[in-house]
């Protein structure tokens, strides 16, 4: 492709050298500059790609893209001074991919807690529905019945509009994507055009990386700002932060909620823990979800569908047919009576409701057991807070370890700990080694309890001192459990 046409929609400050010279891929990691590359430099919070400009250049690239022009100019190279070099290589990688994201619809889906399960149950109900779709999630990147492994909640922008643009070729419809807090920060996401963007909720986290919930509010409702006024906007209004998000756009703007007034107005009629009866503006279904968090997913998903004019019967008969997201409230029962769940919940948020879910549906007969951590090098903040829910909320709480990355888990499990009230010391105790901590669950548990294992999820891995290690929760329950019983 011309770079000439590559530069289209992108606010140029000034160009040295041939606008209209071919370039065959494009890359902001200098490593992997081939012949004829275009390079984008970038500044990063730890290294300054415009370092790389003269390295880049030695191992083939003929196209620079940058904010300040080098010292020394080659005239056999055309360098391209912008304004903003990460904001430019969304439009550019939008470009050399043909504007995918037109193409089809996209639909992205933020919020801290239910990203992963609202994009993949969307890609669920419309398989339902007959449509092939793509998928960019947490969990994995699908384009119909084809899995890509996924390295980030949202890819860089260069992988994503490669992504779309092979959707499109395979004639998919829809695109489901997560997009988080550091995707927009980071600018992955510019350039793409959103047909539809909803709101899950806003709670706390990722407060190591952006430093004040004010910030992280903030971009989230980025998001937000920057839709189009071809875009709908649907937020949970049930959420104090629903409305915020909808303060300045463009978009038309929808809502969801179980408490008030909505366009997508939901009601829990039964749960236990083989599913839910559920009312959706006026029409009663069943799913085999289950969980009050589930409701809002459903009915995010509900909401975003009879936007893209899908009827109601159809939504919700598609709905009906859904199986569980992979270690989202992921239950099994043991020959033994004992009542197995595995969830991904890592935030206070997320762990409140996750228990609070499995308090409405047991008799309270049965003691609820709770083995949970939290991650290393991420948000020191919410460790106490989630030591307090977990001991106030269970049983017999036992504080593990999660992925405690380069830090002492000992010290983790000490800050979850100070958040424990004095009246729930009796209610917990805390074992480093997850797979022991997991073993005394199972040990301690009686017919009928219900074992919860918090915090991973589909994670088949934990990180110890920046090392991967396989651990998969639910292959060390099934695995401990039949030792156990023998």
């Amino acid at each position: 492709m011309q770079l000439i046409e590559l530069l289209n929609r992108i606010p140029v400050l000034e160009i040295h050298g041939d606008d209209t010279r071919d370039v065959s891929e494009l890359t902001f990691d200098s490593r992997k500059v081939t012949e004829n590359s275009l390079y984008i430099a970038m500044r990063g919070t730890v290294v300054d790609g415009h370092s790389f400009i003269a390295s880049s250049v030695e191992k083939g690239a003929k196209t620079i893209i940058c904010e300040e022009f080098p010292e020394h100019l080659d005239e056999y190279i055309t360098y391209v001074k912008v304004k903003d070099s990460s904001k430019a290589l969304g439009q550019l990688a939008s470009n050399f991919y043909g504007n995918p994201s037109e193409k089809l619809k996209l639909i992205g889906v933020t919020g801290t807690n239910g990203k992963t399960s609202v994009s993949t149950l969307l890609f669920d109900v419309f398989k339902n529905l007959g449509y092939d779709s793509a998928l960019l999630s947490t969990v994995e990147i699908r384009i119909g019945d084809k899995i890509i492994p996924a390295t980030h909640t949202t890819p860089d922008v260069i992988t994503i509009n490669k992504i779309l643009a092979q959707a499109v070729e395979e004639g998919c419809d829809f695109a489901f994507m997560e997009v988080s807090s550091h995707g927009i920060a980071q600018n992955r996401i510019e350039g793409l055009h959103f047909k539809i963007a909803g709101f899950t909720n806003l709670t706390h986290d990722h407060l190591d990386y952006h430093k004040t919930f004010d910030e992280y509010l903030k971009t989230k409702k980025r998001f937000f700002d920057q839709l189009q006024d071809t875009a709908v906007a649907i937020t949970n209004v049930d959420d104090k932060n629903g409305n915020v998000m909808l303060q300045n756009t463009k978009a038309v703007k929808k809502s969801y909620a179980l408490k008030t007034m909505a366009d997508f107005h939901g009601k829990l009629l039964e749960v236990d823990f083989n599913g839910m009866l559920l009312n959706f503006n006026g029409k009663e279904f069943w799913t085999t979800l289950t969980g009050k968090f589930n409701v809002y997913n459903l009915l995010l998903v509900y909401g975003i569908a009879a936007e893209l004019d899908f009827e109601q019967d159809e939504i919700l008969q598609a709905i009906s047919k859904l199986k569980r997201v992979s270690g989202r409230f992921e239950t099994f029962k043991s020959d033994g009576g004992i009542f197995f769940i595995v969830d991904y919940a890592h935030t206070p948020d997320a762990l409140e409701n996750i228990l609070d879910s499995i308090n409405d549906i047991r008799t309270k007969n049965e003691r609820l057991i709770t083995v949970f951590g939290c991650g290393g090098d991420r948000d020191h903040s919410k460790r106490p807070e989630m030591g307090n829910i977990a001991t106030k909320k269970s049983t017999l709480a036992i504080i593990t370890s999660d992925n405690p990355r380069t830090e002492d888990p000992a010290v983790i499990i000490k800050e979850i700990e100070a958040g424990v009230e004095p009246q729930n010391f009796s209610k917990y105790t805390s074992i480093p080694d997850r797979r022991e901590a997991i073993k005394m669950a199972i040990k301690f548990s009686e017919p009928k309890d219900i074992v919860l294992v918090a915090g991973k999820g589909h994670e088949n891995y934990q990180e110890i001192n920046g090392v991967k290690h396989h651990f998969d929760d639910k292959e060390v329950i099934n695995e401990l459990w039949k030792l156990m019983s023998k």
